[in-house]
């Protein structure tokens, strides 16, 4: 591909705080094999937006890194020059933000990604990343909060009675209830909600969903994941009476201020709530609830998990549940659990120390 084909967003898009201010560059051979490289993983591979953002943001600085080196062609690079990045990706060495070791780990696997690539297109005669390992991440246990907490941000979720405060309610509910990552939740449809009040009903079901005397009986959520992977999980009673009440009462109200569509969880201009918005529920749930620490998109998720294999939940389940492609991911929370378990082992039996 020439280099005049380098979309604008490849070859100029900003690398993240902390940038030098340079003056631009003309575009290079670098720059148009990474537009290539994004393109394959957009149509071939099916990345999320927000994944290939990540890797646009990387791959520009590696760009850069390799034009303030003359290496203006990816044929030039060597194994010195990829080693060289990934040490300035966490000392700042060329001039940009100090990345964390996560972020530092992504830039890399984004890099070796990009030069395997090339190489297996035959694009380049060989990989100069191959020998380039990621630096290793800190071991970092998920941050979970008690049950007794997760009660408090919930009741704290919905003030007043109104259509913003039913969705922020259920909202959260669902997200407690069924271990949704927060852009599962935005993403989801009204037709995701199975025997839920305004979803559709499984095959078999007689009579309208939550027609019967008590708390509303269990329901399903359909859930699309990392790499679109499509998984259904089941609904608590609380989140699902939450759910009812935001569909009759509240979602109604919100959908009239817009064109109407599919989305579950509208915003005030009758449109889909978007990820940051969501995050903002969370935030100001948790301040009002006076929480100790921050409260992260996650929390909820890691509590879900933890809570459930504190109540003997088998970890292969709990995998499901999440959507984690390897129980090595779901084995972290195991850790949590141990963690707690010495804890009160420590303090409560007699020749614990």
């Amino acid at each position: 591909m020439p280099a005049e084909a380098v979309p604008a967003e490849a070859a100029a898009a900003p690398a993240g705080r902390g940038r030098a201010q340079d003056a631009p560059r003309e575009a290079s051979a670098v720059d148009a094999a990474v537009a290539t490289y994004l393109g394959h993983l957009r149509v071939e591979r099916g990345l999320s937006d927000n994944t290939l953002a990540a890797y646009r943001r990387d791959l520009v600085r590696y760009a850069d890194f390799l034009a303030a080196r003359g290496r203006a062609a990816p044929a030039d690079v060597e194994p010195a020059d990829v080693s060289a990045f990934a040490v300035a990706l966490g000392t700042g060495g060329d001039g940009r933000a100090v990345l964390t070791a996560s972020s530092s780990k992504r830039a890399v696997v984004a890099v070796r990604g990009f030069h395997r690539f090339l190489a297996e297109e035959g694009l380049t005669a060989s990989d100069p990343s191959r020998d380039v390992r990621p630096p290793a991440e800190p071991r970092r246990l998920p941050k979970a909060i008690g049950v007794a907490e997760v009660g408090r941000l919930l009741d704290a979720a919905a003030v007043g009675d109104g259509p913003g405060a039913l969705r922020d309610r259920a909202l959260l509910e669902l997200l407690y209830g069924s271990g949704a990552r927060i852009s599962e939740a935005v993403a989801l449809d009204v037709d995701d909600l199975v025997d839920v009040l305004g979803g559709p009903r499984p095959q078999g079901s007689t009579g309208p969903a939550g027609d019967d005397d008590g708390p509303p009986p269990e329901g399903l959520l359909r859930l699309r994941g990392k790499g679109d992977k499509e998984r259904v999980v089941p609904l608590g009673r609380y989140a699902r009476a939450a759910l009812d009440a935001y569909l009759v009462r509240g979602r109604p109200a919100l959908a009239a201020e817009g064109r109407g569509g599919p989305a579950l969880f509208l915003n005030t201009r009758g449109g889909r709530l978007s990820r940051q918005s969501a995050w903002a529920v969370l935030h100001a749930a948790g301040e009002r609830a006076r929480l100790s620490g921050s409260v992260s998109p996650h929390t909820l998720r890691h509590s879900f998990a933890t809570h459930l294999l504190e109540g003997g939940a088998d970890v292969r389940v709990v995998q499901e549940l999440l959507g984690h492609a390897s129980v090595t991911t779901t084995q972290a929370y195991t850790l949590v659990t141990a963690d707690a378990l010495r804890e009160v082992f420590a303090a409560a039996h007699p020749r614990a120390r």
